[in-house]
């Protein structure tokens, strides 16, 4: 073997064992049990919707503490809608959510392995899917099942959420929204591979209320 073959072979392998490496360093324990997740995302959104002063105002030290590691306490799969940032309406902190977004708060193959990941090696065992009150894209799907271009795949997505919620009493758009929230995480239960980790993690749906700023918390 010549020489700079040799040395292409090496630096390759040591290249791969560092990848190695990092991803074993990146295999935590819990950042937090569930239960202490959830009562930290309730404590922030209190502080959010009430006004409060913030206590998750990203700052210059903030960002050095994280910029080598990442802890995350929850997982927040929320809708794309530009009123809704999770890091707003929990009164976060960088590093403190690992968020994951799409119209109508809907999970996909990305999705699930976005989850899987910050389960696996960023020590989150609570998930969230937040959907939020007068959401669009349930809106879209209650209109019709068909749409132009790629927004016929959220529409697609979210017809059994439309269906499912069609003879409950109440606010029609209301009840499809909490339905949508409520199946995405009964999905994310069912197919996300978590592996040994998978007794240890909660999904549970949510709403926010854009005129309140509160989060109403479903049930699991």
């Amino acid at each position: 073997m010549s020489t700079i073959l040799r040395a292409s072979v090496i630096t390759l392998v040591t290249l791969l064992n560092a990848g190695a490496l990092v991803f074993a360093s990146d295999e935590t324990v819990p950042s937090v049990s569930p239960d202490a997740a959830l009562a930290k995302l309730k404590e922030g959104n209190a502080r959010f919707s009430s006004s409060k002063v913030s206590e998750g105002k990203p700052n210059g030290a903030k960002r050095e503490e994280t910029a080598k590691a990442q802890h995350p306490f929850a997982v927040i799969l929320a809708c794309a809608d530009s009123r809704t940032a999770p890091e707003l309406v929990f009164d976060g902190n960088i590093g403190d959510l690992f968020v994951v977004r799409t119209a109508g708060n809907l999970v996909g193959d990305h999705a699930l392995g976005s989850i899987e990941y910050a389960v696996e090696h960023l020590g989150a065992r609570l998930v969230v899917v937040l959907g939020h009150e007068r959401c669009g894209a349930v809106t879209a799907a209650m209109a019709g099942d068909t749409a132009p271009g790629h927004v016929q795949s959220f529409v697609r997505d979210i017809q059994p959420a439309v269906k499912g919620a069609k003879d409950k009493p109440g606010d029609a758009l209301n009840n499809a929204i909490a339905e949508n929230a409520r199946l995405v995480a009964a999905r994310i239960s069912k197919e996300a591979e978590l592996g040994d980790h998978a007794k240890e993690v909660r999904v549970i749906p949510a709403v926010y209320n854009l005129d309140t700023g509160k989060v109403d918390w479903g049930k699991e």
